[in-house]
């Protein structure tokens, strides 16, 4: 649900205009949305029938591993090399 506030000019300003407090209530912290770690954090919401989970610092996470920051910013999936030509070290 979005609230609205009065702007000074009298226009309406949605809470989704403005920084949203952080999700993150645990302790440690789980990492920022900035951090390179990022998808450490604990997730909050998880739908894998649509293949997405919300992590607590508010990244969207996509099962084919790309992600969605909070300030829109698409990052692309990053799937590691299939494992089928790993060869052993001698």
């Amino acid at each position: 649900m979005t609230t609205r506030d009065t702007h000074p000019r009298n226009t309406a300003v949605s809470t989704s205009q403005r920084e949203n407090p952080p999700m993150c209530q645990h302790q440690p912290v789980c990492p920022t949305a900035d951090s390179a770690d990022r998808e450490a954090a604990r997730p909050v919401v998880s739908r894998p029938e649509q293949g997405w989970s919300l992590l607590c610092n508010g990244v969207v996470l996509f099962e084919d591993t790309g992600e969605l920051l909070p300030d829109g910013q698409i990052i692309g999936p990053h799937r590691a090399p299939r494992g089928d030509r790993v060869t052993a070290a001698a």
